[in-house]
């Protein structure tokens, strides 16, 4: 009790002089002691002094990102507080997702609210492949936490006390030349919008754009409708693209703030969903997504551009039923 005693008047006196580089220190010093209750009272009393002045941001994020990916577990449901609208706000990634990669959910569950935001931590131990049951937890994603068979193996961040890693998916590359062509006719469908819910942050927060066009006909219609002359493609498995499009929604791009793998994989079945008409219907059958992923073929494309930043481009048609899209999403540093 001395000791605590001894170092809250140091964390005082840092605090009271707004020495960042002292806090950061002192972050570094209580992590590598695991002393996390030491740690939760430099995130809060960082957090206390803006309210005189000191701008100590960097210090609170700094303390409850490492209490989220390091501390047991009472702690990590301390900065995860379902009523504490603020944690995480300026984490190199959502709390939700950072905790869950040292900890598991039979861990965390005895200590979370189980409601907005430990539904999250749940779905983001169920990518990693833990089994999870779902029965008492918020419906917040309307999707099942178990991954289903027609599923890919996401694309995971690795947090570091440092920093972060968010790897894209593996891809083929085996190009052949397409032929765009104008003309054809195009319809009206809720693709765009849910491409551009998918990659909201690219968008909306950082340098991105986002496009999406629907035609009677087949790929090389949907990429001369989308205004290409020349292009080259790629055909994806359906778990390829799949995976590609919950990278694109955990991202953040290259400004915007990273939603995490949870949010990309529900961004990913709401945008799979969209192409199959079916988003009246929502929430779906998860094996009837599936059949529809299995049933749409799927290529990558570009039009011969180095690729470069954060991009989704896709091209999908659906031969039973005639129809065709081109999808585009970009954002660049």
């Amino acid at each position: 009790m001395l000791q605590d005693r001894v170092d809250d008047e140091t964390l005082d006196g840092l605090i009271h002089r707004a020495d960042l580089d002292g806090l950061v220190r002192m972050i570094d010093d209580r992590s590598s002691a695991h002393d996390w209750a030491g740690l939760l009272r430099v995130r809060d009393r960082s957090r206390q002094a803006v309210e005189t002045g000191r701008q100590l941001w960097p210090a609170a994020t700094l303390a409850e990102y490492r209490l989220a990916l390091r501390a047991d577990p009472e702690f990590v449901a301390a900065v995860l507080d379902e009523r504490d609208g603020l944690s995480g706000r300026f984490t190199i990634g959502p709390l939700t997702e950072v905790a869950a990669q040292h900890h598991s959910w039979g861990d965390l569950s005895a200590h979370l609210d189980h409601g907005p935001r430990g539904s999250l931590v749940a779905h983001e131990r169920a990518i990693r492949g833990e089994p999870i049951d779902d029965t008492d937890l918020a419906d917040v994603l309307d999707i099942p936490t178990r991954l289903q068979p027609w599923e890919p193996e996401y694309a995971l961040a690795t947090y570091t006390d440092g920093g972060a890693e968010f790897p894209a998916p593996e891809l083929p590359d085996d190009w052949t030349d397409a032929a765009p062509v104008a003309g054809a006719e195009v319809l009206d469908d809720e693709v765009d919008l849910a491409l551009r819910q998918l990659v909201e942050p690219w968008v909306t927060a950082s340098n991105g754009r986002a496009e999406s066009v629907c035609v009677t006909g087949d790929v090389d219609a949907a990429l001369g409708a989308l205004g290409l002359r020349r292009a080259r493609i790629c055909e994806l498995e359906p778990t390829d693209a799949i995976a590609w499009m919950a990278w694109a929604g955990a991202s953040g791009g290259a400004h915007g703030r990273r939603r995490g793998a949870a949010s990309g994989r529900f961004g990913a079945w709401w945008l799979l969903a969209a192409l199959g008409d079916l988003l009246d219907d929502w929430p779906l059958d998860p094996e009837e997504l599936g059949s529809l992923a299995t049933e749409l073929r799927w290529f990558r494309w570009n039009a011969f551009e180095p690729e470069i930043g954060w991009s989704l481009q896709l091209a999908i048609s659906d031969p039973a039923e005639d129809v065709a899209w081109a999808i585009t999403a970009q954002d660049a540093s």
